[in-house]
């Protein structure tokens, strides 16, 4: 990519607000039900009008994505950054309700923002939107409600459908992260609401915008990880508007996808180290928004839409360097060209094969008790152990059930969605079955890499309760979400199936009655899994042969970036130059005439990291007043040279 796009996402992290210029305020802004929102703007102080980048938070927007640093931007390249409080937090009026304003409802905030901000003077009626997690899920939510001015998105680590991914996975309640988040915020009144909505219905339409993927219009780029809480609606949201979305989102979506927890983008995650490219830095973040923004908003050539569509990481065995995986991957589409879903079938013996079973059934069973239920060990949590952590002490207990291939001989290489297709009774007319997959290292480590749950009441809809008939015979698919991963040579694919995962998610207590976050009376199952040609339990992976490679290159190159700007251009008698170092160095700026000679040397000195600023006023190296014309500024370093034209006039 063109370096030049890149220059301010550095300064963003090298330098301070000290001795910055802009413009700031701190507005009400008022909604459709008069509702106001606390919101700071941050304006270049030359002016004009400029793009908006907006970021909507419920954390404070004094803390919204290092937005003391990120206002540093906008005197340099010419963005108004808005922050703001959503509705009922911090200094904004209203009441929090769970995103249920931030998109397409009776209240919508995001769309209101949008547009009054393209209302304002210094707008040019552009806006574009960041933010992860919480600020990442009011962009998809704003996304729905289709605001005209809304231009494009930079959602990081952030959900789709908030019943499915955050509040009831595979129809069961996602205890730690609702508790532990609504909690955190403060807004405990939201739990009674959320707890007498178990049943999906129309009070959970309003946060899912996969609803609404055929009514989005603006190109989004998705940022997530494999054991994000968010996974899979980092990559719905790619999916659904990539396919789906109308003119302006169909075919423009980008997505990137890493080995992380949530927002955790170092090397260490969970129990494993991964190699040094496993890293993704904030700044390289904020590299690939400057990118989108300057291409949606300023029709710059920044290269960022020549990239594949899909940027991946493809794990593998963290103590083997010299094993497959580890390495970022491209493809045109999701799963990539090539992928083959690959059935892994369970044996009551507790192997696992590609081998179609011969034995018409067979079963196992377990007893499944509500007060003693098995622990959550990592996973796609928010809080505690998060990631992929070793299960050997879980697996251990007499109510986990584990399926183990031999050995491997060849590598098996995974990318895309994962499921466990399961047949199973129980003798409770309400029960729970869990599924994880496991990647087993040479030493015995049983190592995590996705995992999921049915409540056996939702095995057909989420939107409608089936009850068991107690003995009798049912199948369940439980979804893993998405990976993609290397099983190494001498590893072993495993496959753990119980009925709890406590307290990643609610325990189960089989008794039938209507979901309660305190339920008063529990009973044990028995619960079976089936086998054999009848019953054919499996694990299905998709595998692939081929893959398009990128090795060892973490995914936005991490390089050297500098630029020049002036204010203002054209000018009569003076203008300001602005420049940016990533690095320490020597660095000269000087001006040129067309014909390549020398006007004059501003600046010849060492400089530390950061921005900086000199001034013309259009007299020659000689003493003279040049003429008026076009004139060359040039910025050169060791890293490299950069230009940009001014005009003077006399």
């Amino acid at each position: 990519m063109r370096k030049a796009m890149f220059f301010v996402i550095l300064i963003i992290l090298l330098s301070s607000l000290d001795g910055m210029a802009y413009e700031f305020e701190t507005v009400m802004m008022p909604m459709r039900d008069e509702i106001h929102l606390a919101t700071d703007i941050y304006r270049p102080s030359f002016p004009g009008s400029y793009p908006s980048v907006l970021i909507r938070t419920p954390y404070g927007r004094e803390d919204a994505l290092e937005a003391d640093q990120l206002v540093a931007v906008c005197d340099i390249l010419g963005y108004t950054i808005v922050l703001q409080d959503t509705r009922g937090r911090y200094d904004s009026e209203g009441v929090a309700r769970l995103f249920e304003d931030d998109g397409w409802g009776v209240r919508q905030d995001g769309y209101d923002t949008v547009e009054w901000i393209a209302e304002q003077s210094w707008s040019d009626g552009q806006v574009g939107t960041i933010g992860a997690s919480a600020m990442g899920i009011t962009q998809t939510m704003m996304a729905g409600a289709t605001p005209p001015h809304l231009v494009c998105q930079v959602p990081i680590v952030a959900a789709s459908n908030i019943y499915e991914q955050a509040a009831y996975q595979g129809g069961a309640y996602r205890e730690r992260l609702v508790e532990n988040w609504i909690g955190g915020l403060e807004e405990t009144y939201l739990l009674p609401e959320i707890e007498s909505h178990a049943v999906y219905s129309e009070f959970w339409d309003q946060v899912n915008v996969e609803t609404r993927y055929d009514a989005v219009n603006v190109p989004a780029f998705f940022i997530g990880g494999w054991h994000d809480i968010f996974c899979e609606g980092t990559v719905n949201s790619f999916l659904g508007l990539h396919a789906n979305g109308v003119s302006g989102a169909h075919g423009n979506q980008k997505l990137l996808m890493g080995p992380y927890t949530h927002m955790d983008w170092g090397q260490e995650i969970g129990e494993l180290v991964f190699p040094e490219n496993a890293v993704l830095s904030t700044t390289q973040i904020l590299m690939l928004g400057v990118a989108w923004f300057n291409y949606w908003m300023k029709g710059e050539e920044t290269g960022i839409m020549d990239e594949p569509a899909v940027r991946y990481y493809s794990m593998g065995d963290v103590d083997d360097p010299g094993s497959p995986g580890n390495e970022w991957r491209t493809s045109e589409t999701w799963p990539p060209d090539g992928i083959t879903d690959m059935n892994f079938y369970l044996y009551p013996d507790g192997s696992l094969n590609s081998d179609s079973p011969v034995l018409q059934s067979d079963s196992l069973d377990f007893i499944f008790d509500p007060t003693d239920p098995a622990p959550t060990i990592g996973g796609r949590n928010l809080h505690g152990d998060m990631g992929p952590y070793d299960q050997s002490s879980v697996e251990s207990r007499a109510d986990v059930l584990t399926f183990t291939t031999e050995p491997l001989t060849e590598p098996v290489d995974v990318a895309g969605k994962i499921k466990v297709k399961l047949w199973a009774s129980s003798d409770a007319v309400d029960t729970d079955f869990t599924a994880k997959l496991c990647d087993v290292y040479p030493d015995g480590r049983s190592i995590l890499i996705g995992d999921g749950i049915i409540r056996a009441r939702h095995r057909n809809s989420f939107s409608q309760e089936d009850f068991l008939t107690p003995g009798e015979i049912y199948e369940f698919d439980i979804d893993l979400w998405s990976a993609a991963i290397v099983f190494n040579i001498g590893h072993q694919i495993r496959v753990d199936i119980s009925s709890s995962n406590y307290d990643r998610f609610a325990v189960n207590p089989n008794t039938g009655a209507p979901f309660s976050r305190f339920p008063e009376e529990f009973v044990t199952a028995r619960n079976a899994v089936y086998f054999g040609s009848t019953y054919p339990s499996r694990l299905i992976l998709p595998v692939s042969d081929e893959f398009i490679s990128v090795e060892d290159a973490p995914p936005i190159q991490s390089l050297p970036v500098l630029d020049i700007v002036n204010y203002p251009n054209p000018f009569a008698d003076h203008t300001v130059i602005r420049y940016a170092m990533v690095k320490s160095g020597r660095a000269s700026v000087s001006i040129y005439d067309v014909s390549g000679r020398l006007v004059k040397r501003l600046a010849d000195r060492q400089h530390q990291a950061g921005g900086f600023e000199v001034a013309w006023d259009g007299i020659d190296r000689h003493g003279k007043q040049a003429r008026s014309g076009v004139y060359l500024m040039a910025l050169q370093t060791s890293l490299g040279t950069k230009t940009q034209r001014m005009v003077l006039i006399r």
